[in-house]
This record gives C-alpha cells, sequence and structure tokens, in this order.
C-alpha cells in the first residue's frame, strides 16, 4: 500500500453547490472589472456581500470545531480582568479597569492619597449596545479636573460625536456630531479646541468651544488648511504653556501656537512651511526644542528662544549617518529621546539633563532588555517628574510597564502581562536573521518558534506592512500562541517602505522605490526557507490594509511562493483609489504613492496595483476580510479582488469573502468579538499549512 504524504494542502472537492457562487449571480458582462460594487446605495451591492458572507461561512462550517477551540483557548492564556496602571493628576488618581466577561472598560478615579474614595467617572461598557461598533477617539479632562469631555464613534466610519459631563456624576451632554477624534482643553478651564472634516473627511479646520460652565457656546474658527495634502492636528506641550496646532502632510509639516492660557488670541506660525521639511515642538520654560529634517534627512535637534521664533536655531543633537531620531520629550530637567540604530534596526531611549546653557550635565542611553525589543515611554504628565514611565516587549517576552528612577537609577516593575497555559514565554525563542535583497540591500526578518522545534523547517506565516515609514517593532501576543503551540512559526518581514531601519528605510520604499517593497517580502520568504527556519511548501502570508497592498503585489509576482494568504482591509485597486481625490484619504497619499495625474506616478502605480496585475496564475488560498463602514480601504477594494480571482477560475484553493458589515477599518471594537474574528483566521492559516487537526 503506498504510503500517504504528511501534508495535503487542501481537502477533498466538497460536492456541487445548489445554487452558483455569488460572482456567477451578480456578474454584469457589461463591468468586467467589478467597478459597480462601488454603489453603495445599491441594494445588490450589500446582497452580493452577504451572498459572498454566506459562501465563506459554508466553507468554514467544517473548521467551525476548530475556530471554537483557538477562541477558547486564547481566552484561557489571557488574564481577561485587566486592571490598568495608576496615573496621578494634579487633585485625582486616575485608571482604567476591564471586566472578565466585559469588551469595554470603566474608568475610575479617586482623590490623590485617598484610594478608599474611587469613583467611576466614564463606563464605556455601559454605553455599548450588543453586536453595535463603539470606539473612543479621545479622552480629555479639564486642567481642574472638573470637566470630562470625550469623543466616539458607534459606526467604525471614523466620524466622531462630542460628549462633555461635569465630574463626578454629570450626565453625559452631546455637543457636536461629525467632528474629528482629536480633544485638548485650554488652560483656562473653559475652552475645548476640536478639529472638523471637510467632504473628503480630511480634518481641514481646528475649533474652538468656549464651555463656561459647561454651557457651550458658538464654535469659533482658530485655523482652515486649505491644501488637499495637509491634515491638521491638535496637541499641548508637557509644560501646559503652549497648544500646538500642527499641519503636516506625509513629508511637510507647518506649527502655529497659542498660549495655553489665551486661546483666543490668534495662533502665530512657529516656521512657514517648506516643502520636504518635517518638524515638531517641545517645551521647556524659555526655550522652543525643535526635532527637524531640514538639511538632516534622519533628522536632528536644535533650540530656539521661546519668545524669538525667527531667531537662529542652535545645535543640540546634529545628523548622524547610522541613527535616526524619532522623538523628543521634554521636562523640566531636561529631554527624554527615542533614538533608531539603523544597522541593527533597534530603538533605544537616552536621557539628557541639560543645565541654563543647555549643556548636557548627563547623556544616559536607557539599558535594553534584550534584542531586538522595543521600549517606549508610558504616560507621564507631570512636567517636573523625576520618574519615567517604561513599555517593554518583545515577540518572546509579554509586555511589562516599569517605573525608572532618574535619581537613584532603580528600575521598579510595575505590571506584567500574565499568560497562563502550558506554552509559557520561556518556552519560545527568536532569531533575527537577514535576507539578501534584489538589490543587494540587507534585510531584516524576526521569526519566534516553539524552543523545541528550533533548527527544523516549519509551517510559518509571513507577516508584512511596509509603507508610511511604520515601524514593526516586536512584539508579544497571546492570540499567537495558539499558533506557536500548533507548531506554527511567526515571522515578520522587516521590508523597506516601514521605518525599521529609520528614515532612509522608509524613503526606499515609497514612491519611485515601491517595489523594493514587494521584492523584500518575497526574498524574506526565500531566506527562511534557505536557512532552514520554514517549510517553502508551508508558507502563509498576512497582510492589513497598506500590508495588504504589499501581499497582494508579492502574489501577483510570485504566487507559488505561498500556500495562502490573508488579506485583511487590503490596499488593493491602487491606482482607481488614488485617481479619485474624493475618497478619504486621497489627497493626503500623493506623497507616499505618487499622485497618479502625474503620467510617471500612474505608470509606477499602475506597474504594481495588485488589482491592475493580476493574471491567469496559480494564485494561493486566499481568505479576504473587508468592513462595510471602512472610509480608509473602502469594502469594495477586497471584493473586487475576490470577484475577479474567482471568475479567473486558476487559484490552487478556495477564494474567500467576509465583509463586516457592522466594522470599520480595525475590525471589530468589542474585544470578543475581534479575538473571535482572530481564530476565524487562524483557522483558515491553519488549515492551509496542513495543521487543522494539529492540537497543542
Amino acid at each position: 500500500m503506498k504510503a500517504q504524504p504528511p501534508h495535503r494542502p487542501f481537502p477533498a472537492a466538497p460536492p456541487p453547490e445548489p445554487l452558483p457562487s455569488p460572482v456567477e449571480r451578480f456578474r454584469r458582462t457589461e463591468d468586467p472589472e467589478w467597478h459597480w460594487l462601488e454603489e453603495r446605495d445599491d441594494d445588490r451591492v450589500q446582497a452580493f456581500l452577504e451572498a459572498a458572507n454566506e459562501e465563506s461561512q459554508a466553507w468554514m462550517a467544517p473548521l467551525g470545531s476548530l475556530i471554537e477551540r483557538l477562541y477558547h483557548g486564547h481566552l484561557a492564556r489571557r488574564e481577561l480582568a485587566v486592571h490598568g496602571l495608576r496615573t496621578a493628576l494634579d487633585h485625582y488618581t486616575y485608571w482604567s479597569e476591564t471586566a472578565a466577561d466585559a469588551d469595554y472598560p470603566v474608568w475610575w478615579r479617586h482623590p490623590n492619597g485617598q484610594p478608599t474614595q474611587a469613583s467611576v467617572f466614564l463606563d464605556l461598557q455601559a454605553r455599548a449596545t450588543p453586536d453595535h461598533y463603539l470606539e473612543l477617539g479621545d479622552m480629555a479632562l479639564s486642567p481642574d479636573e472638573r470637566w470630562l469631555a470625550w469623543t466616539e464613534d458607534t459606526s467604525g466610519d471614523e466620524r466622531f460625536s462630542l460628549y462633555l459631563k461635569a465630574l463626578p456624576e454629570g450626565e453625559p451632554r452631546l455637543l457636536l456630531e461629525e467632528i474629528g477624534p482629536e480633544l485638548v482643553w485650554a488652560e483656562d478651564n473653559v475652552t475645548l479646541l476640536f478639529t472638523r472634516y471637510d467632504a473628503t473627511q480630511r480634518p481641514d479646520s481646528i475649533w474652538r468651544l468656549p464651555l463656561g460652565e459647561g454651557e457651550p457656546g458658538e464654535p469659533v474658527l482658530i485655523l482652515r488648511e486649505d491644501d488637499p495634502e495637509f491634515w491638521l492636528g491638535l496637541g499641548k506641550t508637557r509644560s501646559r504653556q503652549w497648544l500646538v496646532l500642527e499641519s503636516a502632510s506625509k513629508d511637510t509639516s507647518e506649527c502655529y501656537l497659542l498660549p495655553a492660557l489665551a486661546p483666543q488670541q490668534p495662533p502665530r506660525c512657529f516656521r512657514p512651511r517648506q516643502k520636504g521639511v518635517e518638524y515638531g515642538l517641545e517645551h521647556r520654560p524659555g526655550y522652543f526644542y525643535v526635532v527637524h529634517n531640514r538639511n538632516a534627512p534622519h533628522f536632528r535637534l536644535d533650540v530656539t528662544g521661546e519668545h524669538d521664533f525667527t531667531a537662529e536655531w542652535q545645535p543640540l543633537i546634529g545628523h548622524r549617518d547610522d541613527t535616526t531620531l524619532e522623538y523628543v520629550e521634554a521636562f523640566d530637567w531636561g529631554l527624554a529621546i527615542t533614538e533608531r540604530d539603523h544597522h541593527e534596526a533597534q530603538v533605544r531611549i537616552r536621557v539628557v539633563e541639560l543645565d541654563a546653557d543647555h549643556a548636557a550635565r548627563r547623556d544616559e542611553r536607557l539599558p535594553l532588555p534584550e534584542s531586538p525589543c522595543s521600549v517606549m515611554f508610558g504616560d507621564v504628565p507631570h512636567f517636573d517628574s523625576r520618574r519615567l514611565r517604561l513599555r517593554e516587549e518583545s515577540f518572546v517576552m509579554p509586555a511589562r510597564w516599569l517605573e525608572y528612577d532618574l535619581d537613584s537609577g532603580e528600575r521598579q516593575l510595575l505590571k506584567s502581562q500574565p499568560v497562563h497555559g502550558s506554552l509559557q514565554p520561556a518556552d519560545l525563542c527568536c532569531e533575527r536573521i537577514w535576507a539578501r535583497a534584489h538589490d543587494g540591500e540587507r534585510i531584516p526578518v524576526s521569526v519566534v518558534m516553539r524552543a523545541d522545534l528550533a533548527g527544523h523547517p516549519l509551517p510559518t506565516l509571513l507577516y508584512g506592512y511596509g509603507a508610511y515609514g511604520e515601524v514593526l517593532d516586536p512584539w508579544f501576543s497571546v492570540a499567537r500562541l495558539e499558533l506557536l503551540a500548533r507548531g506554527v512559526a511567526f515571522a515578520v518581514a522587516h521590508v523597506r517602505g516601514g521605518g525599521d531601519r529609520g528614515e532612509p528605510w522608509y524613503l526606499a520604499g515609497k514612491l519611485e522605490h515601491k517595489e523594493n517593497s514587494f521584492r523584500d517580502f518575497l526574498a524574506a520568504r526565500n531566506a527562511l526557507v534557505e536557512k532552514g527556519f520554514s517549510d517553502g511548501e508551508r508558507i502563509a502570508a498576512y497582510g492589513a490594509s497598506a500590508g495588504g497592498l504589499l501581499v497582494g503585489a508579492s502574489l501577483n509576482l510570485a504566487p507559488e511562493a505561498f500556500c495562502a494568504a490573508v488579506l485583511d482591509v487590503p490596499f488593493v485597486d491602487v491606482l482607481r483609489t488614488m485617481e479619485n481625490p474624493d475618497l478619504p484619504l486621497t489627497t493626503a497619499e500623493y506623497t507616499e504613492w505618487g499622485n497618479p495625474h502625474e503620467p510617471d506616478a500612474r505608470k509606477r502605480i499602475r506597474a504594481y496595483s495588485p488589482l491592475d496585475n493580476l493574471s491567469p496564475q496559480p494564485y494561493p488560498a486566499l481568505f479576504l476580510q473587508g468592513s462595510w463602514h471602512d472610509s480608509r480601504v473602502p469594502y469594495w477594494e477586497p471584493a473586487k479582488l475576490y470577484a475577479r480571482l474567482t471568475e479567473m477560475g486558476t487559484a490552487r484553493g478556495p477564494i474567500l469573502l467576509r465583509t463586516d458589515m457592522t466594522a470599520g477599518h480595525g475590525g471589530a471594537s468589542g474585544r470578543f468579538k475581534a479575538w473571535h474574528d482572530n481564530a476565524r483566521q487562524d483557522a483558515f492559516v491553519l488549515w492551509a499549512l496542513g495543521l487543522a487537526d494539529k492540537e497543542p
């Protein structure tokens, strides 16, 4: 008797369906590209999406028990009752608590030093309704801590409503609708700043709302941005002396200042915008600190006087070829600095104490728990605080929060993420390897697996993003343990277009260099096989949003490289979307992808846009996910990809589409529904890797 192969990529073909597929039923011969799906008000669009959901659900039915085991296995590994860190402001101490059976947190506070006097001041769980969407946009306390303002989105389309309540027990009042998420209080305790959208959902204006004793007046326009490539944002310096209004595109910025105690004054421009120059401001009394890339592509830090914005900036930290300066946090004692090493793709934090002449009394790099890892600042509201909060994690180290005492050097553990179950972080190992790209560049690739399986080629899930300069620093995932326990390796391709190796890494993967991202992703995949980490026949890919573009374009280049792929709210109709300036985000994205109304840019985008480069190739099995209320990547992008690939009929496995009809770009807002959605996705991955019957 002939031995059976150890892995069967796909199950036997199911019996014929009694009804034609949704693609056959809804096909329009006059519209082979399925552009009619963009007509949101056409009842047939929802009917098509619901039919595709039913098809996907029917296909997933045999995996139902696996989905439930993954979901409940995840719950069993996680601490479901979550208590946030306590943060003391001037008068009260604040924290959040999420009950073990709750989707959303409840926010508490007590008078400083009186923990027995705790009371709830915002209960998101009570505001939520079952099976509907709720997202908190921003939450802002007045400086005297008497008023709470917040914004919330109840559909997923990122259009927010503004609420106000008197603390502690006032009733929430709806003040405004259809605004942006951001809020900032002026230091007069009666003026609230917020943003509004234009027709393309671009935050194009900043307004102040006078509240008096909670009674709102008419909003007053402070600043309007007419350039469609620029968005407006809000902030306040930690010194609490200045409100900062920022107008920024993807490569240019401009800041305006308002005295925090006198928000009625007209805003003053700190430095007029200059094409290609980005800058941000931090403040200490008498001085502004400017992080900028003027004649410094990796950014530098300068200082200038507080009241003479036109004075020449004086250098503090110069430009470096091997380091990108990312962020600066100002305190009364000096600066806390985040920077990134280009060679090792590792973020680091520096503490620089300054004297009156800006000479460094102390310049210290904080130690890392391991490398590669993530480290970032936590919330430290007080300008004079000499205790910094840090968050650290890696692919094998759950998140932990520490307090670092600048005077004693002591690191106190405040909280760590618990992990339950038999597979513990100590049972895992992580390695950083380097792939060689098509042009010789070294591409960092992170891979995590069970330590007892290291040294063997494993079925692998390869994750990528590679856009906007976003960094994929290591992160721990409890849900990921369900895959690792079943023998899957999880890998991350830190491709160009992201920010993993600093600003040069971003610039080398955007605009005319965008194809580097796709080639890097494939190089990462090949390096995992060549170095013995991955089974070349069992590699699945995952990409969300711009990561969906990365994976989609990579599949067009090498469909045989993967046995399956998950594309979550994928940006795959790049050319058509970028040609429509009436869609949200489009004009602001010209400096990321290019303006297709320029012939050279259109040609470049056309050459890689996934939907524009489909051909009768042996595509792998695909699970496509979209959201009906997504304002960033419209539902029709994954729907068109599903329809056209299904019509093509050359895929090696199923092409599935699932559209969440109640969510936005980030998927479900409630954590239990989000975790269940993740379990469904992981079940598809395990099936494709031949591990659907594998238990931990």
